[in-house]
């Protein structure tokens, strides 16, 4: 029987996830040496090369691959023991690992950490800020416990759980606050603003503009909803932005914020988590809690 450890486990997951042993380590909290011996150790145990050592890049070698996906199986199954033995304590406490997309994060945090803060004191809560389909991935994988995304994800693995909705509002630049506010299809013929390729919101304006994704844009994407209000507060073109950022990124930007006729853009906003968790109830709870908040944050009142 191969007498290897749950800790060298992880430690090869981290090694994986990150391709690089000083990264890795970093996030095992260990030293570069330390999990350098822990993996060689592993691959002695195993008697098989895991991956293969490059000078700035690590590679998992067809075995590595193969034990990889046993890996995330193992180490999920035994995170989710430790998360029955929490539930049936009846009380959600310990560490709790949320992720959360860019184009909520900002926003919605403050209100969620403190609101948590209050309604589970005993709750350690890490944040994981990014795009949706790694947060989808790291769910299954069990590297998080829940996600707050906008829905729908449509991974049969993941219990969907709609929170609120919230609309999209039109900015452009403060001369332009009189003019009427142009349809859906006019965006097209204007410099529309968006976010890089990779974020869900990107598609959900674009889909309210009937505009294909496909399209080169020279240039005309952020990486974020702050550079892109301040693009459109420097006369660059207009932009797209949920309801609940109004107050956060229009403060220092010479901008206009204006509501579409109906039916308005918008995006349902829930939180996700793996159908297995045994903590599914405990779950529920926290997410009457971001409901709570966000709902509030939706209801912000537009500038114009």
């Amino acid at each position: 029987m191969a007498n290897f450890t749950l800790k060298q486990l992880r430690y090869f997951e981290a090694l994986a996830q990150h391709r690089h042993f000083g990264h890795a380590a970093e996030a095992c909290a260990i030293s570069q040496p330390a999990l350098s011996v822990q993996i060689k150790e592993l691959e002695e145990t195993l008697g098989a090369q895991l991956v293969e050592r490059a000078a700035r890049q690590v590679r998992l070698t067809p075995f590595g691959e193969e034990l990889l996906i046993r890996v995330h199986s193992i180490l999920r199954q035994v995170d989710e023991l430790g998360e029955f033995a929490r539930a049936a304590q009846g009380q959600l406490t310990g560490r709790f690992r949320l992720g959360i997309i860019p184009t909520i994060a900002p926003y919605l945090l403050p209100q969620i950490i403190g609101e948590l803060g209050k309604s589970h004191p005993r709750l350690d809560l890490h944040v994981r800020e990014t795009l949706t389909p790694r947060l989808v991935q790291e769910l299954v994988q069990g590297r998080l416990d829940a996600a707050i995304v906008a829905l729908p994800v449509e991974e049969t693995a993941l219990v969907e759980t709609p929170l609120f909705d919230e609309t999209f509002v039109l900015v452009r630049p403060e001369a332009d606050a009189a003019k009427p506010v142009p349809r859906s299809e006019d965006l097209r013929d204007m410099r529309l603003l968006l976010l890089e390729e990779g974020h869900c919101f990107r598609e959900q304006a674009l889909n309210f503009c009937h505009a294909p994704s496909a399209v080169p844009r020279d240039g005309l994407d952020g990486s974020s909803l702050s550079t892109l209000v301040q693009m459109v507060g420097a006369g660059i073109g207009v932009t797209l932005i949920p309801q609940m950022a109004i107050g956060v990124e229009t403060r220092s930007a010479q901008v206009s914020c204006a509501a579409f006729p109906p039916p308005q853009p918008g995006r349902t906003i829930g939180m996700v988590w793996r159908k297995s968790n045994p903590l599914a109830q405990a779950f529920a709870e926290i997410a009457q809690v971001v409901r709570e908040a966000g709902e509030q944050g939706a209801k912000l009142p537009e500038s114009d």
